[in-house]
């Protein structure tokens, strides 16, 4: 209660002096009604490693407009996704719970199109958002329930949701269709077989509609972008021309029967061939890149700076299909793993949030956070009350530069369905392992991460006091599941 009575202060202080002083937004006249409740923009790459970024490291791909939005704010570097891929890492971000109690915690596939869907037992991030009086739109990929269904983006609070429902389907990038709530949008031109409509562009034009449409109210847009996940595939346009003949490429050719489009038999799940597969991942992130700026470009044209929170991430660890090489460009910063990895290259991933105001520019925090902690935070922001079972812990504090009444976790824990069974624990320093969890009683591998970030050195037979702890940990950690059991793979969707 205490932040959020410094917060409400803090900003009730930051408006008078705003309107005081007579400010105006380049490109605007002077807002006369500025509300109490931030809008808040959450950005989400797909398979964006942390390396992937120019300003956390990365030489060979430029992204200048993530670049602006880490400098004008701050810099997590200690931020862990949901989970090692898709719909886990977005279930435990929407709900506020790891994956040992979030209600999705694998890819399971339900036919002909969608996921299993989020149950409506308990609030989402946008129910919270919508209750608290703000306009919701979720545009990207959804994957956690069909239309419809429980986990339909309607029924978990967005007043909007335009993109793929489903995330099999958002394995290709000029789909025959895509969703506007719970109307089919067909994509003339593409239908399988031509590359005429590329869905992402379209998506990010409805995005930017979206802040347009709601300028005068206090709104929550969520943005799951589909960039850079395979398959590796982007217009060949002036971001693609730029780093054509860059990079050493090898033609990606996929084999198998219907991967291509127009060919017999297709099969959306596959990915494409690509000749410049180097090439076109660079341009991919560029062109996520050029959203985020235009995201930002639009806000202030607007007016809306001052009073917006924008905030960037990604759901897990660089990917390795469609011909796609993070070891080349150093896609996850030199950590260990990859996408479907509990080491940090899978789960340690980029977070940047800008606050013009209330967040120090140019700033870093070390906290150790994760996707569930972002719920509790907005209901600090907007005075909401947190929902029951949540695992998360407000960095509001952090983000007002108080670090001395922020709280830790006194740990974060993964679990992961698939190849074996995967466990994974960060407590302070220490890194705790758990692969083949299927087979019985595995070994833990145990790392500290103060001195060993890319966790190379097993501490485990030197420490058998944390081990024991650890033990303990994967067992009450977690609740078993009705649909996700922990003793049998789930299937995998991507």
């Amino acid at each position: 209660m205490k932040n959020k009575f410094l917060y409400k202060t803090f900003l009730a202080v930051s408006v008078a002096i705003f309107l005081l002083s007579g400010c105006k937004t380049k490109g605007t006249e002077e807002k006369k009604n500025i509300s109490e409740k931030p809008n808040i923009i959450y950005i989400l790459a797909d398979d964006a490693g942390y390396g992937d970024i120019g300003a956390l490291g990365q030489e060979k791909i430029e992204t200048p407009n993530i670049d602006r939005l880490i400098s004008e704010g701050m810099l997590f570097t200690e931020h862990y996704s949901g989970s090692t891929v898709c719909a886990p890492s977005r279930s435990a971000l929407l709900t506020g719970q790891h994956t040992g109690h979030t209600a999705v915690r694998g890819n399971l596939e339900l036919q002909p199109e969608g996921q299993y869907p989020l149950p409506n037992d308990r609030k989402s991030i946008a129910q919270v958002l919508k209750d608290a009086g703000y306009k919701t739109g979720a545009f990207g990929k959804w994957g956690l329930g069909f239309i419809g269904t429980t986990g339909d983006p309607v029924n978990q609070g967005f007043d909007e949701f335009y993109g793929y429902n489903c995330q099999r389907m958002a394995h290709r990038y000029y789909p025959n269709h895509i969703w506007h709530n719970d109307k089919k949008v067909i994509l003339e031109g593409n239908g399988w077989e031509n590359t005429e409509v590329y869905a992402q562009d379209l998506i990010q034009e409805k995005t930017l509609d979206f802040i347009d449409k709601n300028q005068e109210d206090p709104f929550f847009l969520f943005v799951p972008a589909v960039l850079p996940h395979a398959e590796l595939i982007v217009p060949e346009d002036s971001l693609f021309n730029k780093y054509l003949g860059e990079f050493p490429d090898k033609p990606f050719v996929n084999k198998r029967k219907g991967s291509d489009y127009g060919s017999e038999n297709f099969e959306i799940i596959l990915y494409t061939s690509q000749e410049y597969p180097l090439t076109t991942y660079a341009a991919m992130m560029s062109r996520l890149d050029v959203y985020v700026g235009q995201i930002m470009d639009k806000v202030e044209e607007l007016g809306l700076a001052e009073n917006t929170i924008i905030m960037f991430s990604s759901d897990n660890g660089p990917h390795q299909e469609g011909g796609n090489d993070p070891d080349f460009f150093n896609s996850n910063n030199g950590f260990r793993g990859y996408k479907r990895d509990l080491y940090d290259g899978g789960i340690h991933v980029p977070f940047a949030v800008s606050w013009p105001g209330v967040v120090k520019e140019g700033s870093r925090t070390d906290h150790i956070s994760a996707f569930w902690d972002v719920l509790p935070t907005f209901c600090d922001i907007v005075d909401s009350d947190i929902p029951e079972n949540t695992d998360g812990i407000s960095f509001l504090p952090t983000l007002l530069g108080n670090p001395g009444e922020q709280k830790e976790h006194d740990y974060l824990y993964w679990e992961f369905h698939e190849r074996g069974g995967r466990q994974a624990i960060r407590m302070g320093k220490w890194k705790a392992v758990r692969y083949n969890v299927f087979k019985g009683n595995r070994p833990i591998e145990l790392y500290d991460l103060s001195v060993d970030p890319r966790e190379q050195n097993n501490l485990a037979g030197d420490h058998p006091e944390i081990i024991k702890k650890v033990k303990e940990i994967f067992e009450k950690a977690r609740t078993e599941s009705d649909i996700f059991k922990f003793q049998a793979k789930t299937v995998a969707g991507d």
